[in-house]
């Protein structure tokens, strides 16, 4: 068992803590984070048992996952008509990122909202915090 700790900023410091175990199944890893459990594995043709998603798929997952909840709590509060939220997400090959990693998203808005508005909800999607902290430079310090 090993402890993943990951901190970030947004307006104040925020703390999280996951604890990750590797199963006997050679690469399917339980993850628990805030009373939480999830599963990320590898598929079948690379030797995993494809009992949870990939790393790279939870990478996306927190994306765009992070993406849906900040527009929704944008639209709520201002009272825009959303229906539906739906977000296809993709990241570079990994040859690639040694020079640059590329995420591309496209975000598919649903409901009676007005073009002003769905200009507005595609700029608050930037605002999420995940969205901010995959934006800036990330440095990984290991002990």
């Amino acid at each position: 068992m090993f402890r993943v700790n990951l901190v970030f900023n947004i307006n104040k410091q925020i703390m999280i803590t996951a604890i990750t175990e590797l199963d006997k199944s050679r690469f399917k890893t339980k993850v628990y984070a805030g009373g939480h459990l999830i599963y990320a594995d590898e598929p079948t043709e690379l030797g995993g048992t494809d009992e949870g998603m990939n790393p790279g798929a939870l990478l996306l997952a927190s994306l765009g996952s992070c993406t849906a909840i900040t527009i929704r709590m944008y639209a709520d509060r201002k009272e825009i008509p959303l229906e539906a939220i739906k977000i296809d997400l993709a990241i570079c090959k990994e040859e690639e990122m040694s020079k640059e990693t590329t995420i591309s998203r496209q975000i598919e808005l649903t409901g009676t909202i007005t073009a002003e508005q769905r200009e507005r909800l595609l700029v608050i999607a930037d605002k999420c915090p995940i969205h901010k902290l995959l934006s800036n430079p990330i440095r990984i310090l290991t002990t």
